[in-house]
């Protein structure tokens, strides 16, 4: 067996809450902020992981946190805020949980004080984007909330002038195509949401640089369906559904929470289902691969009347369980994510997969110009070691032309997250720009903001913040 890259309780106090709000330029710096990096790194997580002591019972149900990171002329400047949804503020008045989480954090006073009490609280916590001229904080289940770009004050919920309506989710994890066939080449943001019930319903919003709704379908699929992320090309939104099942009796009795009530069902396929973004497109194709589970797709692409789909998958969903802390996680005993493609042949109606990469490894990222498209470079959050699971404590880059790899590590004593691929301005090398990430150093047990080369991986600067900042979800770059 491999040695051990962390310890438990270093990774432990990475989920500690940041109550305080900064705004400082970051006067820590080792090395030197590229001149070109111009622009600013949004990131978003769960920034409370407890309420006046009393716990959150999983990371995904704590309220979001938003850091902005701008780079000027070699120089960063640091700000965070909490959103201020309005269970946030409800919550730091009265100083205690006032609503049940998805994954399993309850109110005080057990069954009884929860029972049929299916009202769940906004809490912003997993992505934020600029698009359309508005900074938004996204919860998949919910509506997004407006930030003020300059200072990250909340504005309210944003209902992208009429786009959607009140109660409408619209997930975490929207794509930007960086040049539209159905629109002359023009960008446009990509997005979905899902209406539960006795089938579900996917809706995917098209939706351009202004704003404006561009094309809207919506397309119902039997069966519970539980689906974090997508995946666009050129012609399709592509769906994963997870083979797992749904038994509301336990949430709604006030035992459970929602996402604990989430089952995996192994012996059953996975649904591949791909709806087209050509309006006078009505057929929507349903494909059927081994049984798996997935969050997060890196990429698809068309190649040769093909369709293949890059994802990270789990040979089952890690369950959440009762009467029991996510701080205690036995990293051993669950299965770790590994990098596979999917080749989905469309005539024959059949789906082959290969792996990609074995080492543990989440939160993929490609150059932004190549989201939908044929790509040689791939960028995640991994392992330290190459084989078992394991918190992420490095960046791996994956040359899919090459089969090689590179390696950045912050063992022992750090910890990673999500890496933004920033590309170098005018460039037309695929991989030539930066990396940023921000890592946790249990060591001082502070964040730092962390530039690589995207070429090389070799760090170019550490940003050293003055406190921590939880393990965080997603985030994006905007210039």
């Amino acid at each position: 067996m491999s040695i051990k890259s962390y310890t438990q309780k270093d990774w432990q106090k990475g989920y500690q809450s940041q109550t305080n709000e900064f705004d400082y330029w970051i006067d820590e710096i080792e090395g030197t902020i590229p001149a070109e990096l111009n622009g600013t790194l949004f990131r978003n997580g769960p920034g409370l992981l407890d309420i006046n002591g009393q716990i959150i019972a999983h990371p995904f149900d704590g309220d979001g946190l938003i850091c902005a990171i701008k780079f000027e002329q070699g120089k960063a400047h640091f700000q965070n805020k909490f959103v201020k949804t309005e269970g946030y503020l409800q919550e730091q008045k009265a100083g205690k949980i006032l609503y049940r989480g998805v994954f399993g954090t309850s109110k005080p006073g057990g069954f009884l004080a929860n029972i049929f009490d299916l009202k769940f609280k906004n809490i912003a916590n997993t992505n934020v984007i600029y698009w359309g001229g508005k900074l938004l904080a996204l919860w998949e289940a919910a509506e997004p909330h407006r930030l003020n770009p300059d200072t990250l004050e909340t504005m309210g919920l944003d209902y992208l002038d009429g786009i959607l309506q009140p109660g409408d989710g619209f997930s975490a994890h929207p794509w930007i195509d960086s040049s539209c066939i159905f629109d002359h080449g023009n960008p446009c943001l990509v997005n979905f949401a899902i209406k539960p019930g006795l089938s579900t319903t996917i809706v995917t919003y098209e939706i351009s640089p202004e704003g404006k709704l561009l094309r809207k379908r919506e397309h119902s699929v039997p069966g519970f369906a539980f689906i974090h992320d997508f995946a666009i090309t050129p012609n399709y939104c592509i769906f994963f559904q997870n083979p797992v099942s749904y038994n509301p009796f336990p949430f709604l009795f006030g035992f459970k929470g929602a996402g604990q009530c989430i089952k995996y069902q192994p012996d059953q396929l996975t649904r591949v289902i791909l709806i087209p973004r050509n309006p006078d497109d009505t057929e929507v194709k349903i494909l059927e691969t081994q049984s798996g589970f997935i969050f997060h797709h890196a990429n698809a692409f068309e190649r040769n009347g093909q369709v293949y789909v890059d994802s990270v998958c789990y040979e089952n969903l890690p369950e959440v369980k009762e009467n029991t802390s996510f701080l205690e996680t036995n990293f051993d005993e669950l299965p770790p994510g590994q990098l596979w493609r999917f080749s989905l042949d469309l005539s024959q109606e059949t789906v082959s997969s290969q792996i990609i990469e074995s080492r543990c490894c989440e939160f993929p990222v490609v150059h932004p110009d190549k989201v939908g498209r044929d790509y040689r470079y791939l960028y995640l959050a991994a392992a330290h070691n190459s084989s078992g699971n394991a918190p992420l404590q490095a960046i791996l880059k994956l040359d899919l032309q090459t089969n090689t790899s590179k390696l950045q590590s912050f063992a022992n004593r750090g910890f990673v997250s999500e890496p933004i691929f920033v590309p170098k301005p005018n460039s037309l090398v695929e991989d030539e720009g930066w990396v940023l990430t921000m890592v946790y150093d249990a060591n001082y047990h502070r964040s730092n903001v962390v530039i690589l080369d995207s070429q090389n991986l070799e760090t170019v600067a550490t940003l050293h913040l003055k406190h921590h900042i939880p393990y965080g979800l997603h985030g994006s770059w905007y210039k």
